[in-house]
């Protein structure tokens, strides 16, 4: 461990000189007002990150940026636990959904080259999917992808309940394939908002039909080589090597570290991999608009807005909002085991950046803590909300063996393309394989999966925000299912009988 001891206080070093240089001469009083010394600052953060520095634990990249400089940059943890390779501010992540911000910057530049609007019809640039506006009364617009207002239903859910995991390969096709079986939507087209990876997979369709390039292409060329990124790129390939690249993990309480990362080729929604470093010249381009210009960065950070009027505070990739009283511009990030927060506080020209390779590595809560380090005189006092009333949880209801033999069997949907196999496994309802209508079994979701009864024809499955609604027929004969999150027009399943004579895998 000493090699890598000495490498992060070397790094360590560097940095603390920039920053006295800064708290010289910088003529921001923002931070220095702040009394304490810049080593004090430094042991601080430090210990925001202490149980990261554990022998043998993964861990995070931290980037402080203040006035386009690096205020405080380190590396806690280790970006390979079998390598023993330690953390640095060159180490590249995967930063998962906080990428939405660059495929929307992507679009948003496509549009200043006049090749689209955002109010365009999605379907202009990908007529394969259903004409949602016949049910619905709106169409989808690019804007609607944008906001996550579309109403389209989260692929990465689908893939999920077709028995996809993100330990399989997949592709745009794959995806694609899936989204435009989709019969129905969560709510008509800018009535609410929901959060969909969906919508921005989709962007990354867009941004290849009407540029020729794909995503990957197009942000290299037209933002991060601009802008001097150059370990920065959307992972379109999932046997692609990355130089200093961090493996992700997960904790599990009797194995130790498990290695989690996804083989997913899709971008849009996320496939970004960079350093914190190279985060800092993006960051500092919301001030120079060195690419874009100034209506760009407007653009990138107007606040979306439902049919009624009603505000968001998300933008394009990028939640608008407030911390203790200063104004942020954020998004996180979560894939595998990555975790990924970039908080940027624009009145004081002032960013966290914090990528990590730890599941439960927490970044966001880390990312505000080191903010407050610096920013804390400027801040207001920590809010401690009070514990809410949590409604109590339906209880579980008992249903004798008789009674839920009706609701086993074979059932498959068209939208998913897979059967779910339902069976009584000693005296209780689990699906117990996933597989394709030939009989190929599936193994995206942990199998066998109890059903849990929560009400009349309803049981729980994986969460409490999944449900199967049992339909019936006018001879009280189970004919099929509805499995969603507690909306209408959830995904549909049909009771079928052509798998009968195909034993389950369990």
């Amino acid at each position: 461990m000493k090699q890598p001891l000495r490498r992060v206080a070397t790094n360590r070093v560097a940095f603390m000189a920039v920053v006295i240089l800064l708290a010289t001469s910088s003529g921001s009083s923002a931070i220095a007002s702040n009394p304490q010394t810049t080593e004090q600052a430094g042991a601080r953060v430090d210990a925001i990150f202490a149980d990261l520095q554990k022998l043998g634990s993964p861990g995070c990249a931290l980037g402080v940026f203040r006035d386009g400089h690096i205020l405080y940059a380190k590396g806690y943890g280790l970006a390979s636990v079998e390598g023993n390779t330690p953390i640095t501010p060159q180490t590249i992540f995967d930063i998962g959904s906080t990428s939405k911000q660059f495929t929307a910057a992507s679009i948003v530049l496509l549009e200043q080259q006049g090749k689209l609007s955002v109010n365009d019809d999605v379907r202009k640039y990908i007529p394969e999917l259903p004409d949602y506006s016949k049910e619905y009364g709106r169409k989808i617009t690019i804007l609607n992808l944008l906001n996550h207002t579309s109403g389209l239903r989260d692929y990465l859910d689908l893939l999920q309940f077709s028995g996809v995991n993100e330990g399989s390969v997949t592709t745009d096709v794959d995806a694609l394939a899936l989204i435009v079986r989709q019969r129905h939507l969560d709510f008509a087209p800018g009535s609410e908002w929901a959060y969909s990876n969906t919508g921005y997979f989709l962007l990354s369709v867009i941004v290849k039909r009407v540029s020729g390039m794909t995503l990957r292409q197009f942000a290299s060329q037209n933002i991060f080589q601009p802008l001097g990124m150059t370990h920065t790129i959307f992972r379109d390939d999932h046997t692609q090597l990355i130089p200093n690249r961090a493996l992700a993990y997960d904790l599990e309480e009797k194995r130790g570290y498990q290695l989690d990362v996804s083989y997913f080729e899709q971008t849009g929604d996320g496939a970004v991999h960079i350093s914190v470093e190279d985060f800092g010249k993006w960051d500092e381009n919301f001030y120079s608009g060195q690419v874009g210009g100034k209506s760009f960065l407007a653009e990138m950070q107007q606040p979306g807005q439902l049919n009624d009027g009603k505000a968001l505070d998300y933008a394009k990739g990028l939640f608008i909002q407030n911390y203790r009283g200063l104004q942020t511009v954020s998004h996180d990030g979560s894939w595998g085991g990555y975790r990924a927060e970039l908080v940027r506080f624009p009145n004081q020209h002032f960013s966290v950046v914090c990528l990590c390779n730890l599941g439960n590595a927490a970044p966001e809560k880390r990312a505000r803590k080191v903010a407050g380090v610096y920013l804390g005189d400027l801040m207001k006092p920590e809010e401690h909300a009070a514990k809410a009333e949590h409604d109590k949880k339906p209880t579980n209801i008992t249903l004798v063996s008789g009674t839920l033999a009706t609701y086993a069997g074979d059932f498959e949907s068209d939208e998913l393309g897979v059967v779910y196999r339902l069976r009584l496994v000693d005296g209780k309802l689990n699906l117990v394989e996933i597989a394709e209508p030939s009989g190929i079994p599936r193994t995206g979701m942990s199998i066998p999966e109890l059903l849990r009864p929560t009400g009349t024809d309803e049981f729980e499955i994986s969460g409490p925000e999944t449900t199967m609604r049992f339909l019936k027929n006018a001879n009280n004969e189970v004919g099929g299912f509805n499995l969603g999150s507690g909306r209408p027009g959830g995904i549909e399943f049909r009771r079928t009988t052509k798998m009968a004579d195909i034993p389950t895998a369990f």
